[in-house]
Formats: C-alpha cells, sequence, structure tokens
C-alpha cells in the first residue's frame, strides 16, 4: 500500500465515523436509549477522532520532515498517537457523563496517557538500541 492509497483510505473511514456520529447524535435520544445506544456514540466518535488525529499529525510531521524514506517510519507512530489522543478525549467524555470529571481526575487522567506513551516511546528506543548493538 502506497502512502497516498494509505491517506485516502484512512480520510474516507474517516469521513464515515464522522457521518456514523452525527447521524447517531441526531437519531439517538440518550435518555431513551439503553447501553448500546451510547456504546454506538463513543464507539463511532473513538473512531472517528482516532482517524482525525492520525491524518492530522501525520500531515504536521510530514510537512516538517521532508524525507519520504523516514515517511512510512512514521505512519504507525502518528496511528499510536491518535489512538491514545481519542482514547483520551473519549475516556474524559465518559467520566463527565458519569459526573465523575473533576480537575485533578482531568489531570491523572492526562498523567496516566503521558507516562503511557512515555513508556512505549521508552521500549522502543531500548529495542532500536538493542539490534544496533
Amino acid at each position: 500500500m502506497t502512502l497516498r492509497q494509505y491517506l485516502i483510505l484512512m480520510a474516507i473511514g474517516t469521513i464515515l465515523c464522522w457521518v456514523a456520529w452525527f447521524f447517531i447524535i441526531s437519531n439517538v435520544n440518550p435518555l431513551e436509549t439503553g447501553y448500546l445506544g451510547i456504546s454506538f456514540f463513543y464507539i463511532s466518535l473513538f473512531l472517528a477522532l482516532t482517524g482525525t488525529f492520525s491524518v492530522i499529525v501525520f500531515l504536521i510531521r510530514h510537512y516538517f520532515i521532508k524525507n519520504n524514506m523516514v515517511i512510512f517510519y512514521h505512519v504507525r507512530h502518528t496511528f499510536r498517537q491518535g489512538i491514545l489522543i481519542s482514547a483520551l478525549i473519549t475516556m474524559a467524555l465518559i467520566l463527565l457523563q458519569e459526573k465523575l470529571l473533576t480537575w485533578w481526575n482531568g489531570i491523572i487522567l492526562v498523567i496516566l496517557f503521558v507516562i503511557l506513551e512515555s513508556i512505549i516511546f521508552t521500549n522502543r528506543k531500548y529495542k532500536n538500541n538493542d539490534f544496533k548493538s
């Protein structure tokens, strides 16, 4: 798969997820629906945010990194970061829905995601240095 095909497929998937999310927003009453409707809301929002953040972060990296051989290396990392950012936002919204989101819960949630990204980044650096030895 070429980079262009990846971006086109990711953009189409993201647009479809946003359309699904807007459809759920306009047609599902959260007071009448059970957990299924609310689950569809959060799943479609998570997927739409993941695609949006992945494409945007990738395009920003592509703008600053002009070497095309290195750009494929960044696809996996931008997708992972898109998933983490989307999970953070979705978890914050779930906590907000349950009236459990306070300023200190939000800070703890952000710190946990920063630690998770740091562990993944450090583990990757360690593995890359291990192969070079």
